[in-house]
This record gives C-alpha cells, sequence and structure tokens, in this order.
C-alpha cells in the first residue's frame, strides 16, 4: 500500500497541524490536477497584457503575487523549457526538480515539503524512513499479547490515522493477519521454552486446573514448576487448551499424557499438585501408573494436594458458624455498592465519625466465596468502618442489616483468629520463591492454632473450631512425607525443627515419626544415586587438579559415596549445624544448595527438585483470571488456539501477577 498521495481525511480531521490557510491550499493543489492553479508559471492567454510583462513572466516564471500555493516559498522555479516542463529547486536541500505544472500541479513539491529534513519548522513526519514492516508487526504483535488489546486494535481509523501520521509508508494489516502473527510468536516462544525445558538438570513439578470460560467452554491449564541452569526457580504455563467434557479423571489423565509428550517432559516429572476434586484424585491414580517407570521412587511422591483450597475447606467450614454476623456484613457491602445515593450517604457518615483518610480510601469490599480470605479481608475492612455504618443507620432507614453489639464483638475475635490464616494462604501461594520447605511448618501452627482456642469462652467460637478441626483431621491426619523431607532440605530447619514439632504435638511419637521420615529420605536419595555412570561423569570436573592422571573416576565415586570420610553426602549434611536463623528472611534455600552443590552433588540436585514442589495451584488459577479478561462478553468468539496464544505469551513475556486485594475486589465487582 502506497502512502505518496496525502491523506486527505488525516489533514482535514488534525486541525491542530495545519492553519486554515494550508487546508485550503492542501485541498485545492490535491484536487486540482490539471495545473489550473499554477497558472501563474506559465503565459497568460485568457487576458490582453502587454508585451512587456509577458517577458518578464516567461524569464522569471512567473510574479510571486500570482503563487498563492505556499509550497513556492520553500523553492526557487527555473528554466521553462519548450516541453512545458519547468525546474525548480527546493530552497533548503537543494533537490532539483523538472515539472509539468500545468498538468499535475504542485503535488510533487507538496509531497517533498513533508519528508525534507532541512525544511524548517518540519513536522514529526518530516524526515522520515522506511520502516521495517515485519519488525513493526511484531511489535504491535507484543503489545496486542502484552495489553491484552483485540486484533481489531490494527483496524481501528483512529489508530491508522496516527501510524500515518508518524511515516506515511506504513502498509497497514488486517485483524486476521494481526492473530497470525500472535501466534508465529507463540509457536517461537514455545521453542525457546522447550529448549531450555530440555537443558534443565533436574525434574520438573506440575500443577494443573480446569476453568470454564464466560463462552461456556471448558479450558485446562498446566504449569510446569523448575530450576533452570542458573538455579533460579521458574514457572510457566506450558498449556491452556481448550478441554470439552466429560471431565472426568480418565480424561484428564489422557490429555496431561498427551501435553507432556508434546513438551517432552513425560521422563521428566516430580510431582502433580492439585486441588481436591474428586476427578482429580481419579486422575492422578491414573497418570501415575502411565508414567510409573519414569517417576522418581515409581511415583510414590507423585500425588501433592493443594494447601490453599485445604485451608479455603477448613476455614468455610468454620465460618459456617457464624454466618449470622457475616451475612449481616455481606449485605451491608451489597445495600451500599447497589446505589450511587448511598454510597454518598456512606461517604458523609464516614466523614461526621472521622474515619482516617488511609482506611476511608480503602472502602469496603464483596467477598468471594470461592476465596476464604477474601471473606477475611471483607471482615477486616468492615470492622473499620464500624462506627460510620452505626451513624448510616442512624441517618438512612432503609438500612437493616447491621449488626448487633455482640454480632461485631465476635466478628472482631473471629477476625483476629483468622489473621494467621490469611498470612499462610499469602505465604504458601507465592511463585517466585521455593514453598514445600514452608509446608510442615503452616501445618503445624495450624494445629497448634486449633488447640489453643478450642477451650474458647465462646460458645460460637468453640464450635467454629470444633468444625475447623474436625475438617483439618480429615485431610492433615498425617503429614505429607515428601513436604516433611523439604522442610529437612532447608538448611535452616533440618531434622532439628521436625524433632521440636512433633515433641510439642506428641512427645510419644516423636521418635518413631523422625524414624519414617528419615527412611523415606534415605529410600529417594538412593534413587538419586543409581546412575552411577551419570554420577562419576558428572562429578568428574570438581575432582582437585593434582589427581593423577585416570584416578579422576575413582576419586569421583569415592567422594560420592562417603564425603572423603566415611559419610554420604546425606549424613554430612543433616550431621552439620542448621543455618543462624538470623538469616532465616534473607537466605534462598536453592542459593544454599547452588552453592553447596560440588559437596552434595546428587543431593543438591534432589533438594532442588524437592524444593520446586509448590503446595497450591494458585498459579493455574491465576491464569483463569487473565483468561476472563482476554475472553470476555465483547470477544467472545476468539479460537481456543488464539485463546492459547494469547494467555501463554503473555505469561512467557511477562510472568505470574499476585493475586492482591485488588483482584479480590475485581472478582467481588464482577460477581456482584
Amino acid at each position: 500500500m502506497s502512502f505518496d498521495t496525502p491523506n486527505l481525511n488525516l489533514i482535514e480531521d488534525t486541525p491542530n497541524f495545519y492553519d486554515d490557510e494550508d487546508m485550503e491550499h492542501e485541498d485545492m493543489e490535491d484536487e486540482d490536477t490539471d495545473g489550473d492553479q499554477d497558472q501563474e508559471v506559465h503565459e497568460d492567454t485568457s487576458m490582453p497584457q502587454e508585451s512587456g510583462s509577458s517577458e518578464i513572466r516567461r524569464s522569471s516564471g512567473s510574479s510571486s503575487s500570482r503563487r498563492r500555493a505556499k509550497c513556492w516559498k520553500n523553492f526557487t522555479p527555473g528554466e521553462k523549457h519548450s516541453d512545458g516542463m519547468t525546474d525548480v529547486t527546493c530552497n533548503y536541500c537543494q533537490k532539483h526538480y523538472r515539472l509539468n505544472l500545468r498538468r499535475n500541479g504542485t503535488n510533487t513539491m507538496n509531497r517533498h515539503i513533508k519528508t525534507c529534513s532541512k525544511t524548517p519548522g518540519s513536522t514529526p513526519r518530516s524526515g522520515y524512513k522506511k520502516l521495517d514492516m515485519e519488525v513493526f508487526r511484531e511489535m504491535i504483535a507484543v503489545a496486542l499479547i502484552q495489553h491484552n488489546l483485540p486484533y481489531s486494535f490494527v483496524e481501528y481509523e483512529k489508530i491508522r490515522e496516527a501510524f500515518t501520521y508518524v511515516n506515511p509508508s506504513i502498509e497497514f494489516w488486517s485483524r486476521n493477519t494481526a492473530a497470525s502473527d500472535v501466534y508465529k510468536i507463540y509457536e517461537r516462544e514455545k521453542q525457546k521454552l522447550k529448549a531450555v525445558l530440555a537443558k534443565i538438570p533436574g525434574r520438573v513439578c506440575l500443577t494443573t486446573d480446569l476453568w470454564r470460560a464466560i463462552t461456556v467452554e471448558g479450558y485446562m491449564c498446566l504449569t510446569v514448576h523448575y530450576v533452570d541452569v542458573d538455579w533460579v526457580l521458574k514457572t510457566k504455563i506450558i498449556s491452556f487448551c481448550a478441554f470439552p467434557p466429560p471431565h472426568t479423571g480418565v480424561a484428564i489423565a489422557l490429555k496431561l499424557t498427551e501435553l507432556l509428550r508434546e513438551w517432552g517432559l513425560e521422563k521428566k516429572v516430580f510431582s502433580l499438585t492439585v486441588d481436591n476434586a474428586s476427578a482429580n484424585d481419579n486422575m492422578q491414580g491414573i497418570l501415575k501408573r502411565k508414567l510409573q517407570k519414569d517417576l522418581v521412587c515409581s511415583g510414590e511422591f507423585f500425588h501433592v494436594r493443594c494447601s490453599a483450597h485445604i485451608l479455603n475447606l477448613i476455614v468455610q467450614d468454620g465460618l459456617a458458624v457464624i454466618s449470622g454476623a457475616l451475612d449481616k456484613i455481606r449485605e451491608t457491602v451489597k445495600f451500599l455498592k447497589g446505589s450511587e445515593s448511598r454510597e454518598i450517604t456512606f461517604q458523609n457518615c464516614i466523614e461526621t465519625v472521622g474515619v482516617p483518610a488511609e482506611v476511608a480510601k480503602a472502602g469496603l469490599i464483596l467477598d468471594v466465596t470461592t476465596r476464604w480470605n477474601s471473606t477475611y479481608f471483607m471482615l477486616d475492612r468492615a470492622i473499620d468502618f464500624k462506627e460510620a455504618l452505626r451513624n448510616l443507620k442512624e441517618v438512612d432507614r432503609s438500612y437493616k442489616s447491621f449488626p448487633s453489639e455482640l454480632e461485631w464483638d465476635r466478628s472482631e475475635r473471629i477476625c483476629k483468629l483468622l489473621e494467621p490464616f490469611a498470612e499462610v494462604t499469602k505465604l504458601i501461594s507465592g511463585s517466585s520463591y521455593p514453598t514445600a520447605n514452608l509446608y510442615f511448618m503452616q501445618v503445624w501452627s495450624i494445629k497448634c492454632w486449633l488447640r489453643r482456642h478450642e477451650d474458647s469462652e465462646d460458645r460460637v467460637i468453640r464450635e467454629m473450631v470444633e468444625a475447623m478441626k474436625e475438617k483439618f483431621n480429615k485431610y492433615w491426619e498425617e503429614f505429607s512425607d515428601i513436604l516433611a523431607i523439604a522442610a529437612v532440605l532447608d538448611p535452616r530447619l533440618k531434622f532439628a525443627f521436625l524433632e521440636y514439632c512433633y515433641n510439642i504435638l506428641d512427645p510419644e511419637t516423636c521418635k518413631l515419626n523422625l524414624v519414617y521420615i528419615r527412611g523415606k529420605l534415605v529410600k529417594l536419595f538412593g534413587e538419586y544415586k543409581k546412575d552411577t555412570g551419570a554420577t562419576t561423569s558428572a562429578s568428574t570436573s570438581h575432582a582437585p587438579r593434582h589427581i593423577p592422571s585416570g584416578y579422576g573416576g575413582f576419586y569421583a565415586y569415592f567422594s560420592q559415596k562417603t564425603g572423603g570420610s566415611g559419610k554420604s553426602p546425606l549424613d554430612i549434611y543433616l550431621d552439620e549445624p542448621v543455618v543462624d536463623m538470623e538469616s532465616f528472611s534473607s537466605l534462598d534455600a536453592i542459593s544454599y544448595w547452588k552453592d553447596n552443590a560440588g559437596r552434595f552433588k546428587e543431593l543438591s540436585s534432589m533438594a532442588c527438585d524437592v524444593l520446586s514442589i509448590p503446595l497450591t495451584t494458585v498459579a493455574s488459577e491465576s491464569s483463569f483470571s487473565i483468561g476472563s479478561r482476554v475472553l470476555n462478553k465483547y470477544r467472545s468468539c476468539l479460537l481456543p488456539t488464539n485463546v492459547q496464544a494469547l494467555i501463554c505469551a503473555r505469561n512467557w513475556f511477562r510472568g505470574f501477577q499476585e493475586i492482591g486485594d485488588h483482584e479480590i475486589e475485581l472478582s467481588s465487582e464482577q460477581r456482584g
């Protein structure tokens, strides 16, 4: 598509860049192509003239008073030839043209002015250079991905006018071409990620979950968690594909097997974290059997339950006991958000009672029933506005859901009790740092919390704790072995921490529990030592330089087996004192294993695999939040392949976004 001819609509729509006289002459010059407006450079035979003046006109081109077009200010006319052509020269860059002004008018000179970089006061379009359209199209495609823009963005009229103003040489493309560009980027980045995953030294941990879009279509998200060659924990979405019914355990297992084979990961899986749906229980059993020969310890540590979902079930059972107070607070938020006039009245009440500005700015939020911590945030904020709501009750008789004093008092105590749960949920939901080593501590702290409050003076709170305790025992009667091992592989904890926790919970069974976990740890480490050949070749590079030629393999074998002191690397690690707790917040457990990889070899590789295990499926669920923006009621016709390309590529470019209060508030508004 050529842009040599100026766009009349663009000039008419942008009066800020030209004065009225300019636009008048531009229109006249572009439309008048028969040369009538430039008769001043030719002999005028339509009126009587004196021969002298005619000669002057022939010799000088024309009188400046007759050259009304503004382009003549930038050009000097030259010799007029017998064939009707006239020489003109740019006053600034000295470029020469030979033009038929009678036939073509001043169009050529106008175009030159727009591209001449030496013209004083030139617009941003002046001096443009030819664009590399492939590069430009890719930049726009990346913008579509990162900013959730529709494909039709490239067809917006004003966007095209703006691009044309910047550079008239742009050749525009359609929304279908934009979709094709995005998909090409997705395929290119997919191959890059495949190459990265093929080179990682350890195994990968998976999370998966299902989602139903606004179009009622089902989607499956599969995320991979791994430690890369630079010893950095990474989390990537590798699939966000359409998944039609039936959503049975067999169907999910078959789809996951297909995806793992496509990505070349079927022999590199360590664990799978899923929620507590019955279909997932069936799925993990089927998938474990399919991958059994390639899993560590035949899949003994394969299945991990989502801790956030378990916490949600525990807390929801407790909150059901105090549903009366919660229902009133929930109805209060709905009442205020249902009318603008009520919100204005409430703002007046806030000013009347003197609520601090930072609290008032946060405002009330409505909870999301599937996310218990949103209920905690709703309760916590409502308590801050207690007096303002009391004032609202006095000035607005239609407000009927104000809690009683007893309900407010109970809500405040429950909110304080649930605060540690909110902190735990936030802590274990991270994806940029290891969380597996935090599991044992959090489970232990919840158990202790339930013990402390089971004899509360408040009958309702006792009932709440009893309901939570019953659900806790259902899922956590036995601690997950692999996640207890993860705590041991944290150099700040080791077995000393497990011994402390077991002693507080039940001193009589403490020793038996420690022996059991140690046995599991030794068994797992034995799996990582099976490939002796790989161990020898990998470890030879760590041998000291003074080892005689030919003895490097023996040195590596001996060091790996005994650590040079009759002990295995696992024994050496466990015998060393724990790292100073003052460095607890600053030490990254994976960094420790990176620094000590030369000493512990396979043990460090095992530690990275275990510490990569995610405690929750939050990584997959956060992709559904993005999915609801990509596939909404205004973009409900997107093909599943385009949905996957947009969501996966966006994740590969930007990573995961943490779910914060603003996400809860957004979800509340959508729900309401």
